[in-house]
Formats: structure tokens, sequence, C-alpha cells
């Protein structure tokens, strides 16, 4: 086998074969194969994609790069949840908790927020003394303990992924569906889960903009799941507008907080509790009411204890921003638009996201929305509230929030959107 016959049949548009994807995913992550040959590789399959049979052979060449976890001896059922990224979307920390509380057991593998999209791990590191790593053991001994742990993902798991992810960031190719969905799917199956709900999100804020393509994303998922033996389900969920009232670490937490405490913003409870049914259900947990167990207050004793597990003290002050700026209304009516992209951008801009992987972010900052597309506001009144460490920095998060932000007529015609899209299954 050689890695430009491989090159040439991808270039050509032929179909690959299983012997061709076992051996360049393995001689690749051996170092034997050349990054700008993969590069090369990787372009191919940009352009002329990929089918079913090719797509869920190079996912499972990538998990047998690594290692695979294994929660059997649990006396739980497993479920996890992936999200693609979004503004504001901290769903994964009370929805963790939640579905602990009903049964489930959780393995949640996060990860860091990179550009305009936040990380869970960014979000719960604003914690004092909670931590990210835990070996394969702890991991499991929390989750027998506690039912639920968001940590990182140790090095052994698909590292032929994480040596591809990199790549592909830097060569253009990042958005290929199916470089994308094996590269979401061989780490989720790599982590053994018995079952998987897709968040996938759709709109200016996301990955994906437009919905045909998103559809395609969650479709290809869908499949893979399925071909390695994983029930899995997936959501197309909107991200025009940020979710929540928050965007930034510590205020993430904060507003998660008081999600498991039984308040919130309407769509981070109402997009936290479709993904809780759609995880219990697929863990055979039918007659478990994620309602009830938010309402009652035990999914937040699940997150005191799962915070508690992993280091943190959940009754700590987090941390805040030393600057904070108001962004007031310039006239009164309808709050018709506020974009998500321009959301994150400035998010990132004043300190709250990274460039590059090896960045630090600034556990404080991040922009507070005072009001969301739909309601009604008058001239002076607070919009947003900007939150930064740096407030050299402030000049650029204006500018990038410059034009989304904006007020129509108190009759404006206003449709809302709801947070749920489709399902596919």
């Amino acid at each position: 086998m050689d890695v430009i016959s491989v090159i040439r049949t991808k270039r050509d548009r032929g179909e690959l074969s299983p012997a061709q994807i076992d051996w360049v995913i393995d001689a690749y992550t051996r170092g034997e194969v050349a990054h700008e040959q993969m590069s090369s590789l990787a372009m191919a399959i940009f352009l002329n994609g990929m089918n079913r049979t090719e797509i869920a052979r190079w996912t499972a060449a990538m998990i047998a790069s690594g290692e695979r976890m294994d929660f059997s001896s649990l006396p739980r059922p497993t479920a996890d949840k992936h999200s693609t990224g979004g503004v504001g979307d901290k769903i994964t920390l009370p929805l963790a908790p939640l579905v602990a509380a009903c049964g489930a057991a959780v393995p949640q593998l996060s990860g860091r927020g990179l550009g305009h999209t936040g990380g869970t791990l960014d979000k719960l590191e604003s914690i004092p003394g909670w931590r990210a790593t835990l070996s394969n053991a702890a991991m499991l001994d929390v989750l027998r303990d506690v039912g639920s742990v968001i940590c990182a993902a140790g090095d052994g798991l698909a590292p032929a992924d994480k040596k591809l992810y990199a790549l592909r960031d830097v060569t253009g190719t990042v958005e290929s569906i199916p470089l994308i969905a094996s590269s979401i799917m061989s780490k989720k199956i790599a982590e053994g889960t018995g079952s998987l709900v897709l968040d996938v999100k759709v709109g200016s804020g996301a990955f994906m903009k437009d919905l045909d393509n998103a559809r395609e994303l969650a479709s290809t998922m869908v499949e893979l799941g399925t071909d390695h033996g994983v029930k899995t389900v997936a959501l197309l969920t909107d991200m025009a507008t940020p979710l929540g009232l928050t965007a930034g670490n510590a205020l993430e937490v904060r507003e998660s907080v008081e999600v498991l405490a039984g308040g919130g913003p309407q769509d981070v409870i109402d997009l936290t509790l479709a993904l809780a049914r759609e995880m219990l259900d697929a863990a055979g947990l039918k007659d478990a009411d994620p309602a009830k167990a938010l309402a009652d207050g035990s999914a937040m004793d699940h997150w005191r204890r799962m915070i508690r597990a992993q280091g943190g003290d959940p009754d700590a002050t987090l941390p805040v921003a030393r600057e904070q700026h108001v962004v007031t209304a310039s006239s009164s009516g309808t709050l018709t638009t506020l974009d998500a992209y321009a959301v994150g951008l400035a998010a990132w801009r004043l300190g709250a996201g990274r460039a590059r992987k090896e960045d630090p972010v600034q556990a404080g900052a991040g922009i507070e929305m005072h009001a969301k597309p739909g309601d009604t506001v008058t001239a002076g009144q607070p919009l947003l509230t900007l939150h930064t460490d740096t407030p050299e920095k402030l000049p650029y998060a204006l500018e990038a929030l410059d034009g989304s932000v904006l007020v129509g007529p108190a009759d404006a015609a206003f449709a809302a959107t709801p947070v749920v899209l489709e399902r596919i299954a």
C-alpha cells in the first residue's frame, strides 16, 4: 500500500477500499504518511466526498487508532450528548446532572472553546478548584458514585482524529461533512457510551449556517452511530440567536446554576429538558421525568456532588471581570435581531474565547443580554453588558456588535423560532 495511490483514488472520484482506509489512518497516526500527504487526501475528500461505506470505515479506523472505553461494569445505562457548538450553549452543565438524577450514567467528554464558540471545560474551570483532567479509573469512580462526569478526553482516545483535526484546521478542510461526522463520532463511539443524542446547531452562530447542511451532517452522524451499535438520535436546534442570556465562562456557569435551581431563561430550560428526554428514552428510561428532577432539587444535588467529585467548590464565588460596559437601546420598539455570531465574536474579543488552542481565557469575560428578540424595549434601556479584564478590547467587541442588535418599530412583525427545529433518528 502507498499513500500516492490512495490520494489518486479519491482525487479521481473513486471509492476508497477498506484496506486503503485502514492503512492510511494507521500510517498517518504512526507518522509514516506525512502531513502534506494527508493534507492532499483531506482536500480530495473535501472536494469529492465519501459514501456511507467509506465514512463508516474511516470512522472505525480512527476508533481503532486508540483505546475504547468500557462502562459495562456500571449499574446504570449510559447516555451522552454532543453539541456541534454555538453561542451561550451551556446546556451540558445542567443536562449531565439532570439525566444522572433520572437514573442514567452520563460520561460527558467535552472540549474547549475555539473562536466564537464557547467550550464546556473553559466554563467549568471558572469554578475554583474544579479540574478537567481525570484518569479513566477516576472517571469511572465518579460515574459510579455520582452518575455524571464532565471531563477532558484522554490522549488515548482516537489519536488519529487529534492529528487530523489539527491538520484540517490549517488546510481549509474543516467544513467537509464526512470529516466532521467521522471526527465527532470516532471520539463518541470510542468513549463507550451506549446511546448518544446529538445537538446539531443551525444558524449564524453555528458551524452549520443552513438547515440542509445541518440535516445532512446530523443524518450522517446518526447513520455512523447506528452502524457502530450506538443508539443515536439528533435534534436540529436554533442558533440564530444566542442561547439564554449569557455568553462567557463564569457568566454561563451562573446561569446554569439558576436553571438547576428552578429558574433561568426559558430557551435554556426547554432545550435542556428536550435533550434530557431524548437521552433517557435512548437509555431505556422512558418513565423518568426530567422536569420533576429539575423542580424537586435532585438535579441540583447531583450538580453539587459532581463539582465536588472533580475538586470544585459549588459554593465558591465565581470570578467577575474588572470592567463592564453597557450597550443601550438607541430607540424604543421591538428588538428584532440579536445575532448569535456577532455576540460570540464580541465575547471572544473581550477575552472569553481563544484564537489558538494554547491561548488563555478570562473566566469573567463575556456578555450579558438583557433582552431577546421579540421583547419590547425603550430608548436608553440596557440591552447588553460587556465584561472584560482588558478594557482596551472593548472597542473591538463593540465593532463586532455593530449592526447586529436591531430595534424595529413597536408593531414590527416578529415570529419566534422554536428551539428544536427537527428530530432525526
